[in-house]
């Protein structure tokens, strides 16, 4: 099972190309879930209401499994499939790719558009930062007030964040662990006494 994917790690803006007067801008977005897509569109539409087209591609999910090449009226297959192949090719995922084009007067015909959308996305990508990004699952667990230490101590040993803690008789600690982890954290604490754990 994969753990990590391959995303970029802020958003890069108007980086242009000029092809026979058309100026084409590309932008590119880390997104997360569907709203954080249509947030970045709506943002990229109201900066240029007047650009001829806004083309896009984008990638959500652990292998790319939710996505969507959109051409903006340009010919069928000529701007959001080539935006698209350079997120393929690159191998990242959670990430929106916007080339906007302000139409010059000449017409660069079905062959010129592939050429100046896969460019610009390119260049657009060439900019950004790749990351490698750990996928993390919520782990709760209850315990003792005397076992303090050895939790902390098991978490710290598997890099755990922890986001929340309760103290009480029992005490409770929501943390992030890396998904990677979920098996050897549960054995570990399986064998400890007066303890109760949950991923959330």
């Amino acid at each position: 099972m994969e753990f990590s994917y391959k995303t970029i790690k802020s958003p890069i803006e108007n980086i242009l190309l000029k092809e026979k007067g058309s100026k084409f801008i590309g932008f590119a977005f880390p997104v997360n879930n569907e709203l954080e897509l249509k947030i970045s569109l709506e943002k990229i539409r109201t900066e240029h209401p007047k650009a001829t087209h806004h083309c896009y591609a984008f990638r959500l999910g652990m292998n790319g499994e939710n996505y969507r090449a959109n051409d903006d009226g340009e010919p069928n297959g000529s701007a959001g499939l080539p935006i698209y192949n350079q997120l393929l090719a690159h191998e990242i995922t959670n990430i929106l790719l916007i080339v906007v084009r302000y139409y010059g007067g000449t017409k660069l015909g079905v062959s010129g558009l592939v050429k100046a959308y896969k460019e610009s996305a390119k260049l657009t990508l060439n900019e950004t930062e790749i990351i490698t990004k750990e996928l993390e699952s919520d782990l709760e667990i209850e315990f003792n007030f005397n076992q303090q230490n050895q939790i902390f101590t098991l978490l710290n040993k598997f890099d755990g964040k922890i986001l929340d803690f309760l103290t009480d008789e029992k005490c409770k600690i929501i943390a992030k662990i890396k998904t990677s982890q979920k098996e050897n954290i549960s054995e570990q604490l399986s064998e400890m006494q007066h303890i109760s754990f949950e991923f959330l």
